[in-house]
């Protein structure tokens, strides 16, 4: 009975093995992105969110066996809950978001891309009323400078989750989002689009998440 269970143990790995495949990804983000496989940490972006204008593209690999669940968390740099950044300074304003990712397999070919097929959810979107970023004392929850923010749902970028109410991705354009610094070093898919919450101003943190097949 041991070695029968030993043998079948074996083979169990041998399909796992056989199954599991490399991925090579693209992505490109402003500012800052975590990607996640599964639930697993896959990949962060390097240079911190703090950092101004950390405009960059990663370029990355994973092993992984389909399906599989793609979970992009993704933020525009912000100061406080206003949703503002240079507060107080002649540059007080409202940032702008935009991400995009192309995955590959082992063959080179394009097995998925960010488009109007991924869903995204808004968990923090600042300020309410965009005439916050002149007030000369922006007060974050306070008059114009209205804000929500949740936690990430348990699970969602995990198989099983029940995204069915989640919306699509909004999609945007190259001259909407004025992708710099890195965008222009990949090589992006026809396929490959710029994708955000439904305003690249307001929507500061976004949940995306996509089933490879």
């Amino acid at each position: 009975m041991r070695r029968i269970a030993s043998v079948f143990a074996t083979a169990l790995i041998s399909v796992t093995t056989v199954h599991a495949e490399t991925f090579a990804v693209d992505v490109w983000a402003d500012n800052w992105f975590e990607m996640r496989v599964d639930g697993v940490q896959v990949a962060e972006d390097s240079v911190s969110i703090t950092t101004e204008r950390s405009f960059n593209a990663e370029s990355f690999s994973f092993e992984a066996e389909r399906p599989f669940v793609v979970g992009l968390v993704a933020k525009d740099f912000k100061e406080n809950d206003t949703g503002l950044e240079y507060i107080g300074t002649r540059r007080q304003q409202m940032g702008d978001g935009g991400v995009i990712l192309q995955l590959k397999n082992a063959s080179g070919e394009v097995v998925a891309v960010s488009n109007a097929d991924w869903q995204c959810l808004v968990i923090h979107t600042a300020p309410f009323d965009k005439s916050c970023e002149d007030d000369t004392n922006p007060v974050a929850g306070e008059g114009v400078c209205g804000f929500t923010s949740s936690r990430e749902p348990d699970g969602w970028d995990r198989a099983g989750f029940d995204a069915s109410e989640w919306p699509q991705a909004d999609i945007y354009t190259a001259t909407e989002v004025s992708p710099k610094m890195g965008y222009d070093k990949i090589t992006w898919a026809d396929s490959a689009e710029l994708i955000w919450g439904p305003d690249l101003e307001q929507s500061n943190t976004v949940l995306c998440r996509l089933t490879v097949n």
